[in-house]
């Protein structure tokens, strides 16, 4: 086994050249070619009639002449000798080379290069062979090189120090084979994943650090660093992260903050990187007077101004200039009005620190889309990229439409990377867009189990695909089973349907419960289809059709009430209702990046067809905000809906449950009217036909390493759920007093998602109520 770099050495050591003249030799010596031999100190010419060439096998002769540049008859000197070496040798075809003359006769032996047999990577186990082989240039049956195998062993280490891998070594070695061959061995010593031990700030008042190591991307290394990623230290994502800084701060009116730079020191040991950003935050500024304005005679000026949402007084963003931006272009297209375009002129103001904006409406160039080319898509079709643009072949060319246009592309999460760019077209009064993009994976399957006291061991399988067939349709299924309970459920969106921006959803589900928490089965079917379209900036609308089967039964040996049993004895039911769901929606796009709201008013009407006339309403209006320099979040949500039954009433499966998703601190069925004797032999949570919840709830840091991901919470509950259609003189709590919780929660981001610990503890309750102290469950944002 020969190192690559010992070949060098050897190729070094044997190119020389052996001439018959002592003169040329010393001529030679003085061009610092490395001979020495006795000779006098005096020039010599020398003319060849002949050329002999030797040890070549794959080289043609007249390529080696070629490259020798020395004609039959030519008088060359030993400077030009040397020339003609040099040249062969640069060739990279040749291991080795002399030049030798010999009277009349200069004779040109060499050794070939040889081939290279096969190609092999040994050592890696963090990255494959299939990610690692495409970044080696030499190929199988080429000749060998030597400056290219390190330059491919300089690709592969590369490769592992974009994964953070920055102690990484690669040797490319050569086995000798018969026939010239060699096999070109890449050994690797992968070491260490250099983690990011501690992230710091240099130069921040406004923000903590806790607060700013949120914004970034990078993260420091935990107890659980064997299997979070991001916590890795890679070059590029310092850059990103620099610019998520500069983000952070201009959202939140700090115009001037920079990031003057960031230190990286590598630990002793070289498996750990301590970062420190410096940074200068400068003063918050907000936004003075707001004005349009424009020379244009087609331009009503005060129109536009009606447009304007932002408002003087607010903190300056660069993302709500770019919202106006956006809508008074948009007004102008309503308005017949092509190629105007707005340009936000800002005046400083350093004494108020505020920035007056006035939005100027121009007359743009007259440029347009020639055409629109999309590669890279090798499963996403054309049509799922290209209704992300409002643009179309022959329309006005916009750049600012074309960002967004990037950034829809971007935030469909088909693609691990989507690059939109405009180059001149045909002429230059038009222009070529680009999208260039990169696939990734966007199926998953999963498999779990479950144990609980009540429904024993339970089976879940589930499929999901955001991107069934290229289409960019959603698709999922999951099936749960256990000893007690099924659940089947079917779920199918398309996002745009008929090409325009309305998304049509059908949900199937089909669940049965057999004695589970409580003395009945239960068998529940839907079939649901939807279409959901925007009304509003940041408002939708949903229109819906329900089919419900539903099916209540008491088995034999049951102990059940006198209005479960009278319920159940109405059999099989089918209810078909239409309904509708408005919501308005700011938690992203919001005026304030610190504050977001959710309001969602709904209802169903049942009675078209099927067994059962009914009104289905309810309502919910969350809110969150983060206060004490964005450490704490405080959320709060108020809740509430009601049904209204005609004829025999709603049953047991069509009345509200307060349970852990709406009110923390009580069993699912814990609260509201249930049928109670004193022997204990019924107890049948009834449900409610009107339900009121109030959620309030505070999230802080306890001061623990960030890197742990723990933080801590408080939270207080007040609802009720009351109202039967029938009702006797066993049933107890119908109209109910209110019930209040307080707890403490600890929140732990984990690679397998946010957890939530709540340990609760019930104020207000009634006695016959069944209080839950803990639970567990997946954290979700409000």
């Amino acid at each position: 086994m020969i190192e690559n770099n010992n070949a060098r050495r050897t190729g070094n050591r044997l190119a020389h050249l052996k001439l018959a003249s002592g003169a040329a030799a010393l001529a030679l010596a003085l061009s610092a070619v490395p001979v020495s031999l006795p000779s006098p100190a005096f020039a010599q010419s020398y003319t060849f009639t002949d050329v002999a060439i030797e040890g070549n096998r794959r080289v043609e002769p007249g390529t080696i002449l070629s490259y020798a540049g020395i004609a039959r008859g030519q008088t060359v000197n030993a400077a030009e000798l040397n020339e003609a070496y040099q040249r062969i040798q640069g060739s990279g075809l040749f291991e080795e080379v002399e030049i030798v003359p010999q009277g009349g006769t200069l004779l040109i032996r060499v050794v070939e290069f040889p081939t290279v047999n096969q190609i092999s990577i040994e050592g890696n186990r963090a990255i494959d062979d299939d990610a690692l082989l495409p970044q080696v240039q030499t190929q199988s049956r080429r000749v060998y090189s030597p400056s290219q195998a390190e330059a491919d062993a300089d690709a592969i280490a590369d490769a592992y120090v974009q994964q953070g891998r920055v102690a990484a070594r690669v040797q490319p070695r050569v086995i000798r084979r018969s026939d010239n061959r060699v096999d070109l061995v890449f050994e690797v010593f992968e070491g260490g994943v250099a983690e990011v031990e501690r992230i710091g700030f240099a130069g921040n008042s406004q923000y903590s650090d806790r607060r700013l190591r949120r914004a970034i991307q990078t993260k420091q290394a935990g107890f659980l660093r064997a299997i979070i990623a991001s916590d890795t230290f890679i070059e590029e994502r310092i850059n990103f992260d620099r610019q998520a800084l500069s983000d952070f701060y201009a959202s939140r009116g700090y115009v001037d903050f920079r990031v003057t730079g960031v230190n990286a020191e590598l630990s002793e040991e070289r498996d750990a990187y301590f970062l420190t950003f410096n940074v200068e935050e400068g003063q918050q500024f907000r936004f003075g007077g707001v004005s349009v304005s424009s020379d244009l005679p087609e331009v009503n000026a005060p129109l536009f101004r009606e447009a304007v949402r932002v408002r003087p007084g607010t903190v300056y963003s660069p993302s709500l200039v770019e919202r106006d931006v956006a809508r008074l272009e948009r007004l102008a297209i309503r308005e017949g009005l092509d190629f105007i375009r707005v340009e936000p002129r800002i005046t400083r103001n350093d004494r108020d620190l505020s920035l007056n904006v006035n939005y100027v409406l121009t007359r743009g160039e007259r440029i347009f889309v020639e055409r629109i080319d999309i590669e890279g898509n090798t499963t996403t079709l054309d049509r799922v990229v290209r209704r992300q643009f409002d643009t179309v072949e022959g329309d006005p060319f916009n750049p600012r439409e074309i960002r967004e246009t990037a950034e829809r592309i971007r935030a469909l999460g088909f693609f691990r990377n989507a690059e939109v760019n405009a180059r001149e077209g045909s002429s230059p009064q038009e222009v070529i867009v680009d999208v260039d993009v990169e696939e990734q994976p966007t199926g998953s399957i999963s498999f779990g189990g479950s144990y609980s006291t009540s429904s024993g061991f339970g089976i879940q399988v589930g499929f999901s695909e955001r991107n069934f067939l290229g289409r960019g349709q959603q698709l999922a299924f999951q099936v749960s089973t256990g000893v007690s309970n099924q659940r089947y459920s079917f779920n199918f969106t398309e996002p745009a349907l008929l090409g325009r921006d309305l998304a049509f959803g059908l949900d199937l589900s089909y669940a049965e419960t057999n004695r589970d928490n409580s003395e009945y089965n239960t068998a529940i079917g839907t079939f649901s289809p939807s279409l959901t379209f925007p009304i509003a900036e940041n408002a939708d609308l949903q229109v819906r059709y329900t089919a419900r089967y539903n099916d209540l039964s008491i088995p034999d040996e049951s102990e059940v009430g006198q209005i479960v049993r009278s319920e159940a004895a109405r059999g099989e039911q089918v209810e078909s209702s239409v309904g509708y769901t408005l919501s308005y929606d700011t938690r992203r796009t919001g005026l304030d990046p610190t504050a977001g709201v959710l309001l969602e008013f709904s209802q169903d009407f049942g009675g078209l067809g099927g067994d059962q006339q009914f009104i289905k309403t309810a309502a919910r209006a969350s809110a969150q905000r983060l206060v004490y320099n964005e450490e704490v979040t405080l959320r709060a949500t108020v809740e509430a809906g009601a049904l209204n039954y005609q004829g025999d009433g709603s049953r047991v499966t069509d009345r509200y449950f307060l349970g852990t998703s709406r009110m923390r601190g009580f069993e699912p069925g814990g609260i509201g009217p249930r049928e109670f004797d004193d022997g204990g032999d019924i107890d049948d949570a009834l449900g409610g036909n009107y339900f009121a919840v109030a959620r309030f709830e505070a999230e802080f840091p306890l001061g623990l390493p960030e890197e742990y991901g723990i933080s801590g919470g408080v939270f207080y509950d007040v609802g009720n759920l009351w109202g039967l259609d029938e009702t006797n003189d066993n049933v107890l709590y119908e109209d109910g007093a209110l019930r209040q919780v307080v707890g403490v929660s600890l929140f732990w981001t984990t690679p397998l998602g946010p957890l939530r610990f709540n340990f609760s503890e019930a104020l207000q309750k009634e006695s016959e109520d069944k209080a839950q102290n803990f639970e567990f469950t997946i954290s979700t944002d409000f």
